[in-house]
């Protein structure tokens, strides 16, 4: 489920709104059609005006089209978005190549689609537009008319600086378009992983309020499920030698019988819930954490490093119980044999430290544990019979939100395993007494 969510929200992601593009483009046309009527009426260099503006009057009629033929938040597919930023890309090069070339101060402008693109759109996609922006450039390297200038007198840089100016063109380009790649990309995928997490945590605060509701249920039927039995044994003493009725009556006996069983267990079951709902030992959660994990033929060994005073109470806490049960599932997929989990406490912390004998975590990446889709282990188990890396991220968020620091390691000897080592500050997690 995590996973299919992943992928319909990074499709998402990387569909840019129509508005977005209809007001940046708005925003060019403004600031293009101010600097032709400045260039023009103030400095009064002479070049062709009509032209200019008749490529201006392009993009604006693009934006009424757009704007007129979309809903306004509208998300275009990917290739009609490179189709819209190559047009920008297009209509400013011809812009260039009225008024100077890459002699024109302006010629930087042409990389603000591949930015855009960038930060909203596939990978191939940029790349595809970065192509067009250094065609252009090439091309207006070479092929342009004069640069506007005081009439009678001719501007013409020196071809060596045109040149200077292209290297400058493509690697801003270049610079600004994987920057802006990566970051978008990151932020992306953060976003997924902590809305998968929002998800997981939620689903367990369902399933902690299920007690609730069990509690709940039992005392509202166990009145009328009495009345029930207290009725069918007065139908019993009148007519139990009636052969018509004293199979059914008994039937009925049965069943309520059954029912006031149910809902015993139920109540014990919700009542020791409620008990421990609220406040549990750092033992109780231990074993509440590991006891799921304890039939797949990976040893679990529980110890005690050290303990100052009485054993602390502690919150119960969904977020804390997932996230170390997801600690131990991860050393036990790869443990060669046992797993210790450790848990000690002093007057300040409460520590609990989760090791595993396998091959440790990969040390390439060591310090990138903890990151959304990032797995520390074997990349081939990983993609062979592993998840997308959010089992790691999802654990240390929800842990962090509780308060707790944890370190990713491996044990003092190469390949002897990997060790989690999980610390609170013990005001933080101890519940009130």
């Amino acid at each position: 489920m995590v996973q299919d969510f992943g992928i319909r929200s990074s499709y998402l992601s990387r569909r840019l709104r129509l508005t977005t593009l209809i007001r940046l483009r708005w925003l060019a046309v403004a600031g293009q059609s101010i600097a032709v009527l400045f260039v023009a009426l103030y400095l009064k260099f002479p070049f062709p005006v009509s032209i200019c503006f008749a490529l201006i009057a392009c993009s604006a009629w693009l934006n009424l089209l757009m704007s007129f033929r979309y809903p306004i938040n509208h998300r275009l597919e990917p290739r009609a978005a490179v189709t819209v930023l190559a047009f920008d890309i297009l209509q400013v090069a011809g812009l260039l190549y009225m008024t100077g070339g890459l002699q024109n101060p302006f010629a930087v402008l042409m990389i603000v689609p591949v930015i855009i693109s960038a930060t909203s759109l596939p990978a191939y996609s940029t790349i595809a537009l970065g192509v067009l922006v250094t065609i252009c450039a090439t091309v207006l390297a070479i092929i342009y008319l004069p640069l506007p200038w005081y009439e009678g007198e001719t501007m013409q840089l020196p071809f060596v600086l045109i040149a200077g100016v292209w290297c400058s063109v493509v690697s801003a380009l270049a610079f600004t378009a994987v920057y802006a790649y990566r970051v978008a990309e990151e932020a992306r995928l953060l976003a997924d992983a902590l809305t998968a997490t929002e998800l997981i945590l939620q689903r367990e605060q369902h399933l902690s309020a299920l007690d609730g509701l069990a509690a709940a249920a039992a005392h509202e039927l166990g009145t009328p499920l009495a009345t029930i039995a207290l009725v069918a044994k007065e139908m019993e003493r009148a007519l139990a030698k009636d052969d018509r009725f004293a199979e059914d009556i008994e039937l009925l006996r049965s069943q309520a019988d059954r029912c006031r069983e149910i809902l015993k267990r139920l109540t014990s079951l919700s009542s020791t819930s409620e008990e421990h709902m609220s406040r549990l030992k750092i033992s109780s959660l231990i074993e509440e954490v590991i006891e799921p994990n304890r039939d797949f033929g990976i040893n679990i060994e529980v110890k005690k490093l050290r303990g100052e005073g009485v054993e602390p109470v502690i919150r119960r806490n969904p977020g804390i119980i997932y996230g170390l049960g997801n600690l131990v599932e991860n050393a036990i997929d790869f443990a060669r044999a046992t797993v210790d989990v450790s848990w000690g406490w002093s007057d300040k912390t409460v520590e609990i430290i989760i090791s595993d004998d396998g091959e440790g975590f990969a040390a390439e990446i060591l310090d990138r544990i903890g990151e959304p889709y990032t797995t520390g282990r074997d990349r081939e188990i990983n993609e062979h019979g592993g998840g997308l890396g959010l089992g790691l991220f999802i654990a240390k968020t929800l842990l962090e939100r509780s308060g707790a620091t944890i370190t990713f390691r491996n044990r003092n000897d190469p390949g002897q395993g990997a060790e989690v080592v999980v610390i609170w500050p013990r005001n933080q997690l101890v519940a009130d007494q």
